[in-house]
Order: C-alpha cells, then sequence, then structure tokens
C-alpha cells in the first residue's frame, strides 16, 4: 500500500512518505499534486475539504479545537464557505462569507483559499480520489502521539524539536530528511514546522491500515459537493 503524509508550503505542497522506499518531494505545480495523490493508495493532508454553504465554522473543526484545548485551538482556521471559494479577493471573499455566516473570513483562511480551492476541484471532479485524500490535523496526530498532551508550540524551538523527536521514536530516518529537506530548500519555500507536519501526516497515513482510522466528528457529514467534512487521524 502506497501512502503519503502532505502539507502545504510556501513553495506548493511538501509530500513525505514513511513507505519500503522513504522519500520526500517538494510538488511545485497543480499537476504534480494530481499525480501525486493519483499514484498513492492513502493520503493524509493537513488542508480543508469538505465545507459549509452557509455556516461559518465546521462542526469538526469545533470538535478539534474542543480537543486541542484553548491554548491550541488558534491552529484551526475556519475554511471559507462554498459560495466564497471562487471569489477573486479577500474583500469579496470577506463580503460573501459575511452575507452568508454575519463573519467576515480571517485573512489566515484566505491565504490558503488557492491550495484549498485546488484540492476541492481534483476531490470533487473524481469521486475515487476523495475516498483515498483525507483530511487530517498535525497537532492533533502529535497530541495522539504524545499521549495525549501537546508540548509547546511547534514555533518554538524546544515545541519543533519535540515534534521531531516524537516522529524519529517511529522512523529514525526522520532526522535526515528534516536535516536534509532544510540544506536543499530556502525558508521561503519549505518551513520547518512544514517538514515536521508532512512528517506526522505520513506516519498516520502508513500506520491506518493496521491502527485504522477514526473521525471527528465520529459520524461525518458531506458538504453540497459530496466531500466529507471530517479530521482523520489515527
Amino acid at each position: 500500500m502506497k501512502t503519503a503524509g502532505i502539507d502545504g508550503c510556501k513553495a506548493g505542497w511538501i509530500l513525505i512518505t514513511f513507505d519500503d522506499t522513504p522519500a520526500y518531494k517538494i510538488l511545485r505545480t497543480n499537476e504534480e499534486l494530481k499525480h501525486e495523490l493519483t499514484e498513492a493508495d492513502l493520503t493524509f493532508i493537513d488542508m480543508p475539504i469538505g465545507l459549509e454553504d452557509e455556516n461559518y465554522t465546521r462542526k469538526c473543526d469545533q470538535l478539534l479545537r474542543n480537543k486541542l484545548g484553548a491554548d491550541y485551538a488558534s491552529s484551526v482556521f475556519s475554511p471559507p464557505i462554498r459560495p466564497a471559494l471562487q471569489a477573486p479577493s479577500y474583500v469579496e471573499a470577506s463580503m460573501q462569507s459575511y452575507e452568508y455566516t454575519e463573519k467576515k473570513l480571517t485573512i489566515q483562511a484566505w491565504n490558503i483559499t488557492p491550495k484549498i480551492r485546488v484540492l476541492d476541484q481534483f476531490l470533487s471532479e473524481d469521486r475515487e480520489l476523495s475516498k483515498k485524500v483525507l483530511e487530517s490535523h498535525p497537532e492533533l496526530l502529535f497530541m495522539n502521539l504524545n499521549g495525549g498532551m501537546i508540548y509547546q508550540k511547534k514555533n518554538t524551538k524546544k515545541g519543533l524539536r519535540h515534534r521531531l523527536d516524537l516522529v524519529k521514536e517511529h522512523e529514525p530516518i526522520a532526522a535526515d530528511f528534516f536535516r536534509e529537506i532544510k540544506e536543499e530548500y530556502r525558508r521561503n519555500e519549505v518551513e520547518e514546522d512544514d517538514i515536521v507536519d508532512a512528517m506526522v501526516l505520513a506516519l498516520a497515513a502508513k500506520w491506518s491500515p493496521e491502527k485504522g482510522i477514526k473521525t471527528l466528528p465520529e459520524e461525518p457529514e458531506f458538504d453540497s459537493a459530496g466531500l466529507r467534512k471530517a479530521i482523520h487521524f489515527v
């Protein structure tokens, strides 16, 4: 079974796999992303998939915030509602969000909207692809790896190192990958936290056939495009 973890980065996307032949790739184009999603049997990706039409916050995001706790809830962005997904500018997207929900779109959510839009198109057009590309969240995966607790925020050196150590316990090659990616790519292409996030997504995807996949909520709903609104984890 071919599995992968994918996280967004400034260069595009970073993919890591811990399968029999561990590897990492930077995907700079939409075509490269679609190719890798198609080739893999299962991908955990840190990007919103199912979207609301009129509600500002998805149930899965609220459940995730509650699970992570107040100190880490800010790592969960409410994605744009579907009517605002194709808006050409932040101002228009925010206005559409306010029209339906009486809340404006955050700039953090707008910054990842182009990636949400691309992924949404791929999965809406290919139902088989939507079954094997699953939304996840690195902080939830790290929490589970650490026995139900999060050790400092990942924007601190200690927090980042702790997350890397958690993955290294199960995949020692993670240390080499972390060093090599930092040497090969500039910080304005791939941030350190992008690397560890992709790693824990890859680890969870690899474990999922054996451990099973759980979701927030336990019984997910589907959006108007037929895409699941859920956070997947092991």
